[in-house]
């Protein structure tokens, strides 16, 4: 069995500021962490950034920035993940070369073309269901929107590793896993449960 790469994105809650949380997930077994810190300035994502990069090179994770190209360099992080708002792939490519890696979000068909066409190396695609750790949430993709897209993606030939996000929970692993998507992206099921170390385990241990 292929197993599923398991993501983690940061956010804060009442009880674990951006770096606890992410010290948790790796600590639970993590080894791709992106930092997601949409109200930040540049010097707040910087000052965080670089605690997060001693973590990830302690831990041998991957560290990802959302949005910020121009703090890639910086921050010493393996890649930036865009939204479909964010810079085109393309031109952050330009940016920073071959060697950095470069997600993009997803939630049509038409979002996956032009991100394979631009160069993405994956692809964030949701959300799978309602979840409250994101604002302006794309329209629900359901497990029938996956199934939908994967589907389009073998016939058209875009051979970009999925990512599934949005509300999942580990009891979600079995049906994305025989769906075809290549990975998950998960956030509060991590960080609301008692010991997210624990948590993220759990989501691990489904995929061994």
């Amino acid at each position: 069995m292929i197993m599923m790469q398991i993501q983690f994105i940061s956010h804060h809650n009442e009880r674990f500021d951006e770096v606890e949380g992410i010290r948790r997930a790796l600590a639970g077994g993590c080894r791709w962490i992106q930092l997601r810190m949409k109200e930040a300035d540049d010097d707040q994502m910087v000052a965080t950034a670089l605690q997060v990069r001693l973590l990830c090179t302690e831990y041998g994770a991957t560290f990802i920035l959302d949005d910020r190209v121009h703090l890639v360099g910086p921050t010493r992080a393996d890649g930036v993940h865009l939204g479909r708002l964010d810079m085109p792939v393309d031109e952050a490519r330009r940016l920073l070369g071959p060697d950095r890696i470069i997600g993009g979000t997803a939630n049509t068909l038409d979002d996956i073309r032009r991100l394979a066409r631009q160069g993405a190396d994956y692809i964030g695609c949701g959300p799978l269901r309602f979840t409250t750790t994101k604002e302006r949430l794309a329209p629900l993709l359901g497990f029938d929107g996956y199934r939908r897209l994967i589907g389009d993606m073998r016939c058209e030939g875009i051979r970009l590793p999925l990512i599934a996000i949005g509300g999942i929970t580990a009891e979600d692993l079995p049906e994305l896993r025989a769906i075809g998507v290549d990975g998950i992206a998960v956030s509060g099921c991590v960080l609301r449960a008692d010991h997210p170390e624990h948590a993220m385990q759990i989501l691990i241990n489904h995929e061994q």
